[in-house]
């Protein structure tokens, strides 16, 4: 558990407020449902540098203070990348659904994931969709994610081709306590023109059945050395 991390301040869908200290968050990676075209796409990194993985899916540890709802973030480095996943929260014994960016540094991925991951903040939108009691998501094929850079599309899609949240929370192999608060950021999906990019300007936007949209934008600043 960290101590010292500071309470975001969270509203549902449905106007009720929720105060989340985070204690544990997750970043999961490999979370698609083909497990042929996942081991294909682990090659594909590999031949540029990245290392694989330990497991499919994946899931690295990170610092809870890196979970934030600022509009913006700052960085080491200009080769950072915002991807659009689906967040679930854990917290006060129910689970809640928003959108989030498993911002990462890439120079970095080639040495190190999990360093990569721990090196940027990761922000998430200040609205979420509580899920009562039970993290399964009703018509999660449908659940729709897109993310821009600079104004222009990055990512957009659905979550057919992805493992559902609560597939992946029992995947992860451990049990939320009834006092902790879970974040755990789900993966992502193809690029819509296989490239990474960088830039200044992120959105972010989830879609799913039965609900408002949920969108956030976030700024990134890259530090002065």
């Amino acid at each position: 558990m960290t101590t010292g991390i500071t309470q975001l301040q969270l509203r549902t869908s449905s106007g009720n407020r929720l105060a989340l200290t985070p204690t544990d968050v997750i970043v999961a990676g490999y979370t698609g449902r083909d497990t042929a075209a996942v081991a294909h796409h682990v090659d594909e990194l590999a031949a540029i540098g990245v290392p694989r993985p330990d497991s499919i899916p994946a899931f690295y540890d990170v610092a809870a203070d890196t979970v934030t709802t600022d509009a913006s973030i700052e960085v080491d480095g200009p080769s950072t990348s915002g991807e659009v996943e689906p967040v679930l929260i854990y917290a006060n014994q129910r689970y809640y659904l928003t959108v989030g960016s498993d911002h990462t540094d890439r120079v970095l991925e080639t040495q190190s994931i999990r360093l990569s991951k721990a090196a940027c903040p990761k922000p998430i939108a200040a609205t979420v969709i509580d899920l009562g009691t039970d993290p399964s998501i009703a018509h999660w094929d449908d659940i729709t994610v897109c993310s821009r850079v600079n104004g222009e599309l990055y990512q957009r899609g659905t979550l057919a081709s992805m493992l559902p949240l609560g597939e992946l929370l029992s995947k992860w192999g451990k049990h939320a306590r009834d006092e902790s608060a879970l974040v755990l950021f789900g993966g992502t999906m193809p690029l819509v023109d296989g490239t990474f990019r960088y830039g200044r300007h992120w959105q972010m936007s989830l879609e799913v059945p039965g609900h408002a949209p949920i969108e956030f934008t976030y700024n990134v600043t890259v530090r002065s050395s």
